[in-house]
């Protein structure tokens, strides 16, 4: 049986976890994949090239991973609300396109730019499009629960009622009442019985291109559903991590713990990991905010803010050079120095190649074991490219922190 001493930061208990997966020698992931209505952004290689690394470490360690990273094709609304257009149905409406041309194009581009960096495919890459009937049947077990309630074709989650035997904001930190203080009621929910209902099932408008029959009409899942029902369909009731970047903490992740403990009646992740964001001059890179800067346009140089083109190992060597639950600024000035970074990191490991190793050890190889086999008990330390806390680190490690595995080694 696989053993380890792999400790993961759970941002649910806000601590330092031991992992222990449910069926060992199984391992489960899930990381929530990209919305396909635009081309992949520097923002959206973080979590891509984070949970990769993880990825690649589990299956060194033995376990048997099934890494999940859903593709979004429908429900994302403008703004992450419950109301608005659907993001990829106004791109298709403006290009004058079928909503899954868009959702092809993209796709393909996505996995495009996620080669460039080698960031590996996960084991199961499923579309919320494709798995409306498991969306429908949880959002029938949650009414039936009692944690849901129907609107004139619609379906909200109700937090309130939720909050009375669970807690809705134990992830985020937030409390319900002040949540319901500090809402205002929002054009498009008014149908809502509090402001910080959501979604399950949105009836479709007479011009909403992408649409279902339901029990409850012809529309479409919310947002935050796609996620609890195909982690469940494919991880199963538990299942080991769930990731994603830290802004989708709240409300996304938030509401998943709680269409799942409806549906299933406990909680379905044992562990959460979130990596920070990307910022561009103290703020958030985003599409929504139009500051981003697309992967292809780091590849060709061919954007204003760039000095000039970078390596898709480059931008991964930059993304891994900083603790994955900090922020990361960009600035060509930080990415020339990952280039200089990586380029010395190979170098040396040209050198490592040519060197003859001595009939004599002057190293106490075993301490050095044992000390790396300690959990660490702080994230300030800067020198791990990437720390889920301290990695177990064994003489046959893969270093994947370049992109590659380094040559020689096994």
């Amino acid at each position: 049986m696989t053993t380890s001493n792999l400790y993961i930061y759970d941002s649910l208990t806000r601590r330092l976890e031991k992992f222990t997966p449910a069926t060992p020698p199984f391992a489960g992931l899930y990381v929530c994949g990209p919305t396909v209505y635009g081309d992949a952004h520097l923002g959206h290689a973080r979590p891509a090239i984070t949970f990769d690394l993880v990825f690649r470490y589990l299956k060194h360690l033995g376990y048997r991973v099934r890494y999940v990273r859903n593709i979004t094709d429908v429900g994302h609304l403008e703004g992450d609300s419950d109301s608005g257009e659907d993001k990829i149905t106004k791109k298709a409406r403006l290009e004058q396109l079928e909503p899954m041309e868009v959702v092809q194009y993209y796709t393909d581009r996505y996995h495009d730019d996620m080669d460039s960096l080698n960031v590996q495919k996960p084991s199961i890459e499923p579309r919320a499009s494709g798995h409306i009937i498991e969306q429908i049947e949880m959002v029938k077990a949650i009414l039936n629960a009692g944690y849901a309630y129907e609107v004139d074709g619609s379906v909200y989650f109700d937090v309130r009622k939720y909050n009375e035997q669970h807690h809705y904001g134990k992830l985020s930190g937030r409390n319900v009442e002040e949540m319901m203080a500090g809402n205002r009621e929002l054009e498009g929910q008014e149908e809502k019985r509090h402001p910080a209902d959501f979604a399950l099932w949105k009836k479709a408008s007479p011009t909403h291109l992408m649409r279902w029959p339901s029990p409850w009409g012809e529309g479409f899942p919310g947002w935050h559903l796609e996620c609890s029902a195909m982690s469940a369909k494919y991880l199963g009731k538990e299942f080991d991590i769930h990731g994603g970047g830290m802004d989708l903490l709240f409300p996304h992740h938030e509401c998943e713990i709680a269409q799942s403990n409806a549906t299933f009646g406990h909680d379905t992740v044992r562990y959460w990991m979130h990596n920070n964001m990307i910022t561009i001059n103290g703020q958030k890179m985003g599409k929504s905010l139009g500051n981003f800067i697309t992967l292809r346009e780091f590849f060709s140089g061919n954007h204003q803010e760039l000095a000039r083109a970078y390596s898709p190992m480059t931008i991964r060597f930059f993304i891994l050079q900083a603790h994955y639950r900090s922020t990361l600024d960009f600035s060509n000035e930080a990415l020339q120095a990952a280039e200089k970074g990586l380029q010395r990191l190979l170098q040396a490991l040209e050198t490592l190649d040519q060197l003859k190793p001595s009939d004599i050890s002057t190293t106490d190889a075993a301490g050095l074991a044992e000390n790396a086999m300690r959990p660490c008990r702080t994230t300030s330390t800067a020198r791990w490219p990437l720390r889920i806390c301290l990695m177990p680190l064994k003489p046959s490690m893969q270093c994947v922190t370049a992109g590659k595995p380094f040559p020689g080694k096994t």
